[in-house]
Protein backbone atom coordinates (compact mmCIF):
# COMPACT_ATOMS: atom_id res chain seq x y z
CA UNK A 1 0.00 0.00 0.00
CA UNK A 2 1.59 3.43 -0.78
CA UNK A 3 0.77 6.29 1.25
CA UNK A 4 0.49 9.83 1.33
CA UNK A 5 1.60 10.65 4.07
CA UNK A 6 3.37 8.52 7.35
CA UNK A 7 3.85 9.76 10.38
CA UNK A 8 6.05 8.88 13.30
CA UNK A 9 5.97 8.63 17.29
CA UNK A 10 8.42 7.82 19.19
CA UNK A 11 4.98 6.85 22.17
CA UNK A 12 1.62 6.18 21.25
CA UNK A 13 -0.05 9.59 21.51
CA UNK A 14 3.27 11.74 20.59
CA UNK A 15 1.43 12.39 16.79
CA UNK A 16 -1.85 12.40 17.94
CA UNK A 17 -0.59 15.41 20.39
CA UNK A 18 1.08 17.45 17.61
CA UNK A 19 -0.49 16.78 14.21
CA UNK A 20 -3.70 15.06 14.97
CA UNK A 21 -4.92 17.96 13.40
CA UNK A 22 -3.32 18.14 10.36
CA UNK A 23 -3.89 14.05 9.75
CA UNK A 24 -7.48 14.46 10.29
CA UNK A 25 -7.26 17.19 7.61
CA UNK A 26 -5.57 15.52 4.59
CA UNK A 27 -7.80 12.51 5.79
CA UNK A 28 -10.71 14.69 4.87
CA UNK A 29 -9.15 15.94 1.55
CA UNK A 30 -8.76 11.66 0.20
CA UNK A 31 -4.97 11.38 1.30
CA UNK A 32 -4.17 8.31 2.46
CA UNK A 33 -2.36 8.44 5.91
CA UNK A 34 -0.72 6.19 7.96
CA UNK A 35 1.21 5.81 11.66
CA UNK A 36 4.36 4.10 12.75
CA UNK A 37 5.15 3.95 16.44
CA UNK A 38 8.54 3.37 17.41
CA UNK A 39 7.41 2.04 21.18
CA UNK A 40 4.86 0.88 22.87
CA UNK A 41 5.25 3.89 25.57
CA UNK A 42 5.94 0.73 28.46
CA UNK A 43 7.73 3.11 30.80
CA UNK A 44 4.76 5.22 30.98
CA UNK A 45 3.60 5.86 34.73
CA UNK A 46 -0.04 5.78 34.25
CA UNK A 47 -1.02 2.59 31.81
CA UNK A 48 0.25 -0.73 29.98
CA UNK A 49 2.14 -1.27 27.27
CA UNK A 50 -1.31 -3.71 25.96
CA UNK A 51 -3.30 -0.92 27.21
CA UNK A 52 -2.03 1.86 24.80
CA UNK A 53 -2.00 -0.46 22.43
CA UNK A 54 -5.45 -0.81 22.21
CA UNK A 55 -5.97 3.19 23.29
CA UNK A 56 -3.44 3.30 20.05
CA UNK A 57 -5.76 1.19 17.89
CA UNK A 58 -8.89 3.61 18.90
CA UNK A 59 -7.67 6.96 17.89
CA UNK A 60 -6.35 5.42 15.14
CA UNK A 61 -9.93 4.64 13.76
CA UNK A 62 -11.16 8.58 14.90
CA UNK A 63 -8.28 9.64 12.89
CA UNK A 64 -8.99 7.29 10.09
CA UNK A 65 -5.79 7.06 8.85
CA UNK A 66 -5.64 3.43 6.88
CA UNK A 67 -2.77 1.81 9.17
CA UNK A 68 -0.98 1.82 12.09
CA UNK A 69 1.72 -0.42 13.13
CA UNK A 70 4.28 -0.66 16.05
CA UNK A 71 7.79 -1.24 15.57
CA UNK A 72 8.22 -2.21 19.57
CA UNK A 73 11.58 -0.54 20.67
CA UNK A 74 12.69 0.39 24.01
CA UNK A 75 11.21 2.91 25.37
CA UNK A 76 13.47 4.97 26.72
CA UNK A 77 16.37 2.88 25.69
CA UNK A 78 15.96 3.05 21.74
CA UNK A 79 19.31 4.68 20.09
CA UNK A 80 20.02 6.09 16.47
CA UNK A 81 21.70 3.17 15.05
CA UNK A 82 21.94 0.74 11.90
CA UNK A 83 19.60 -1.80 13.36
CA UNK A 84 16.96 0.20 14.47
CA UNK A 85 17.44 2.35 11.26
CA UNK A 86 16.76 -0.37 9.06
CA UNK A 87 13.45 -1.04 11.06
CA UNK A 88 12.44 2.18 10.27
CA UNK A 89 14.02 1.91 6.89
CA UNK A 90 11.60 -1.30 6.18
CA UNK A 91 8.37 0.90 6.88
CA UNK A 92 9.46 3.73 5.07
CA UNK A 93 9.48 1.39 1.69
CA UNK A 94 6.83 -0.71 2.83
CA UNK A 95 4.40 2.48 2.60
CA UNK A 96 6.63 4.85 0.12
CA UNK A 97 5.22 8.40 1.53
CA UNK A 98 5.42 11.50 -0.20
CA UNK A 99 5.24 13.35 3.64
CA UNK A 100 7.06 11.93 6.82
CA UNK A 101 6.23 13.87 9.84
CA UNK A 102 8.06 12.94 12.82
CA UNK A 103 9.11 14.00 16.12
CA UNK A 104 10.08 17.34 17.54
CA UNK A 105 13.84 18.45 16.90
CA UNK A 106 14.07 18.67 20.70
CA UNK A 107 11.90 17.94 23.59
CA UNK A 108 11.43 17.28 27.04
CA UNK A 109 11.33 13.74 26.61
CA UNK A 110 14.68 12.11 25.22
CA UNK A 111 12.98 9.85 23.51
CA UNK A 112 11.44 12.83 20.94
CA UNK A 113 14.71 14.21 19.98
CA UNK A 114 16.26 10.62 19.44
CA UNK A 115 13.21 9.39 17.86
CA UNK A 116 13.22 13.11 15.05
CA UNK A 117 16.80 11.95 14.28
CA UNK A 118 16.00 8.09 13.73
CA UNK A 119 13.29 9.07 11.26
CA UNK A 120 14.82 11.76 9.55
CA UNK A 121 18.50 9.68 9.19
CA UNK A 122 16.47 6.77 8.20
CA UNK A 123 14.46 8.48 5.27
CA UNK A 124 17.47 9.35 3.81
CA UNK A 125 19.03 5.93 4.27
CA UNK A 126 16.14 4.48 2.95
CA UNK A 127 16.76 5.93 -0.72
CA UNK A 128 19.75 4.36 -1.02
CA UNK A 129 20.10 1.75 -3.42
CA UNK A 130 22.58 -0.08 -1.75
CA UNK A 131 21.06 -0.93 1.54
CA UNK A 132 19.40 -3.75 1.36
CA UNK A 133 16.22 -4.32 3.14
CA UNK A 134 13.77 -7.62 2.37
CA UNK A 135 9.83 -8.06 4.19
CA UNK A 136 8.44 -11.29 3.51
CA UNK A 137 11.17 -12.69 1.81
CA UNK A 138 11.55 -9.89 -1.16
CA UNK A 139 13.49 -7.30 -1.68
CA UNK A 140 12.47 -4.06 -0.90
CA UNK A 141 12.71 -1.16 -3.83
CA UNK A 142 14.29 2.12 -2.31
CA UNK A 143 12.49 4.91 -1.38
CA UNK A 144 13.23 8.85 -0.25
CA UNK A 145 10.62 10.88 1.14
CA UNK A 146 10.17 13.96 -0.42
CA UNK A 147 9.91 16.00 2.68
CA UNK A 148 10.13 15.58 6.54
CA UNK A 149 8.30 17.26 8.38
CA UNK A 150 8.79 17.58 12.50
CA UNK A 151 5.60 18.04 14.25
CA UNK A 152 5.67 20.88 17.94
CA UNK A 153 5.39 18.95 20.99
CA UNK A 154 6.24 20.23 24.89
CA UNK A 155 8.51 22.73 24.23
CA UNK A 156 7.20 26.13 22.41
CA UNK A 157 9.98 25.86 18.94
CA UNK A 158 9.16 28.46 16.57
CA UNK A 159 7.45 26.87 13.38
CA UNK A 160 8.79 27.08 9.75
CA UNK A 161 5.26 27.21 8.71
CA UNK A 162 1.69 26.14 10.00
CA UNK A 163 -1.30 24.37 9.03
CA UNK A 164 -5.13 25.30 9.39
CA UNK A 165 -7.09 23.03 11.22
CA UNK A 166 -9.79 24.83 11.84
CA UNK A 167 -13.03 22.77 11.91
CA UNK A 168 -11.17 19.63 13.36
CA UNK A 169 -10.00 20.59 16.80
CA UNK A 170 -12.96 18.92 18.52
CA UNK A 171 -12.20 15.68 16.49
CA UNK A 172 -8.07 16.23 17.46
CA UNK A 173 -8.90 16.36 21.32
CA UNK A 174 -11.13 13.40 20.87
CA UNK A 175 -8.64 11.45 19.08
CA UNK A 176 -5.99 12.31 21.87
CA UNK A 177 -8.93 11.43 24.79
CA UNK A 178 -8.96 8.12 23.25
CA UNK A 179 -5.80 8.06 25.96
CA UNK A 180 -7.54 7.53 28.47
CA UNK A 181 -4.73 6.32 31.05
CA UNK A 182 -2.39 9.28 29.71
CA UNK A 183 -4.43 12.39 30.35
CA UNK A 184 -6.43 14.04 32.53
CA UNK A 185 -9.24 12.85 34.63
CA UNK A 186 -10.15 13.91 37.72
CA UNK A 187 -11.30 10.42 39.06
CA UNK A 188 -8.36 8.59 38.36
CA UNK A 189 -5.99 7.57 41.36
CA UNK A 190 -2.84 7.15 39.26
CA UNK A 191 0.22 8.97 40.05
CA UNK A 192 0.10 12.02 38.51
CA UNK A 193 2.47 13.55 35.51
CA UNK A 194 2.84 16.92 33.46
CA UNK A 195 0.22 15.94 30.80
CA UNK A 196 -2.48 14.24 33.13
CA UNK A 197 -2.82 17.92 34.34
CA UNK A 198 -5.67 19.96 33.41
CA UNK A 199 -3.99 22.51 32.54
CA UNK A 200 -1.93 20.59 30.06
CA UNK A 201 -5.56 19.59 28.54
CA UNK A 202 -6.48 22.80 27.89
CA UNK A 203 -3.44 24.09 26.65
CA UNK A 204 -4.34 21.72 23.47
CA UNK A 205 -6.96 24.40 22.26
CA UNK A 206 -4.96 27.34 23.57
CA UNK A 207 -1.94 26.64 21.43
CA UNK A 208 -3.97 25.94 18.46
CA UNK A 209 -5.66 29.09 18.73
CA UNK A 210 -2.27 31.05 19.36
CA UNK A 211 -0.56 29.08 16.06
CA UNK A 212 -3.81 29.92 14.64
CA UNK A 213 -3.77 33.19 15.52
CA UNK A 214 -0.23 33.70 13.52
CA UNK A 215 -1.61 33.24 10.28
CA UNK A 216 -5.65 34.88 11.14
CA UNK A 217 -6.83 31.44 11.29
CA UNK A 218 -8.55 29.71 14.71
CA UNK A 219 -6.55 26.78 15.03
CA UNK A 220 -3.60 25.63 13.45
CA UNK A 221 -0.55 22.98 14.14
CA UNK A 222 2.90 24.25 13.95
CA UNK A 223 5.75 22.26 12.17
CA UNK A 224 9.45 22.59 11.60
CA UNK A 225 11.81 21.69 8.62
CA UNK A 226 14.72 20.70 7.41
CA UNK A 227 15.23 22.21 4.24
CA UNK A 228 13.37 24.99 2.39
CA UNK A 229 10.00 24.70 1.43
CA UNK A 230 9.35 25.94 -2.39
CA UNK A 231 5.60 27.08 -3.52
CA UNK A 232 4.44 27.40 -6.87
CA UNK A 233 3.49 30.77 -6.29
CA UNK A 234 2.30 33.61 -4.09
CA UNK A 235 -0.95 32.67 -4.58
CA UNK A 236 -0.43 29.12 -3.27
CA UNK A 237 0.05 30.97 0.71
CA UNK A 238 -2.63 31.52 3.49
Amino acid sequence: MKLDILAFGAHPDDVELGCAGTILKEVSLGKKVGIVDLTRGELGTRGTAEIRDQEAKDAAKILGVLVRENLAMRDGFFINDEKHQLEVIKMIRKYKPEIVLCNAIDDRHIDHGKGSKLVSDSCFLSGLMKIETIVDGEKQEAWRPKVVYHYIQWKNITPDFVVDITGFEEKKVEAIMAYKTQFYDPNSNEPATPITSKNFFESLNYRAQDLGRLVGKDFAEGFTVERCLAVNGLGNLM
